[in-house]
């Protein structure tokens, strides 16, 4: 079961990614290609385009199909126009560790209105309710002042920095990680 849309502002909603999604991908991705820089990975020419969005989104939907992931995008238009954000819960696991890492983005022209904090809330209110994991961990390069504020509004706590934890914008960065306990439920 995927979950149903939330509705961040009167005009963006996060609703679960489709495959296509895969042209507003490419545009976002373009529109933000200077935006996003120095907090992803290194991304090839193929990543921008409506092909290589495509290749993504079905190795996503493969994943999320098997329960290791669970990704949504922000969109206009009530969930019908161009994508403006992504948040994705990666590498979810069951059993006794009931976790699961956060990643997250907001285009440029929507930054500091409240989205990624909104989008963040509705994807731990999720993995909560609808997923029964337990935890929720993110990690932000240092530099990144925004995403950790958007972080601890969204009741995420700091556990300390990880040195070379990801290779972001060319180089092995040290990241400021977090976590969220949803609750204190056992596994089922």
């Amino acid at each position: 079961m995927i979950a149903d849309f939330h509705a961040l502002t009167s005009d963006i909603v996060l609703r679960p990614v489709t495959l296509d999604d895969a042209a507003a991908f490419a545009r976002a991705y373009t529109r933000n290609r200077d935006h996003l820089r120095p907090w992803e990975p290194g991304r090839s020419e193929a990543f921008f385009t409506t092909e290589g969005q495509a290749a993504r989104l079905e190795d996503l939907l493969a994943l999320r199909a098997a329960g290791r992931v669970m990704p949504w995008v922000l969109a206009e238009d009530g969930g019908r126009g161009e994508i403006v954000g992504l948040v994705n819960l990666a590498n979810i696991v069951h059993g006794a560790w009931r976790s699961t890492n956060l990643g997250y983005w907001v285009a440029a022209e929507h930054t500091g209105k409240g989205l990624a904090t909104a989008a963040v809330t509705a994807a731990c209110r999720d993995a909560d309710q609808r997923l029964g994991l337990h935890r929720i961990e993110a990690g932000t390069v240092v530099a990144n002042t925004a995403s950790q504020r958007v972080l601890a509004k969204c009741g995420f706590e700091p556990i300390g920095t990880a040195r070379n934890y990801l290779h972001i914008d060319g180089e092995w960065r040290d990241h400021v990680l977090y976590h969220k306990i949803l609750n204190d439920r056992g596994p089922a």
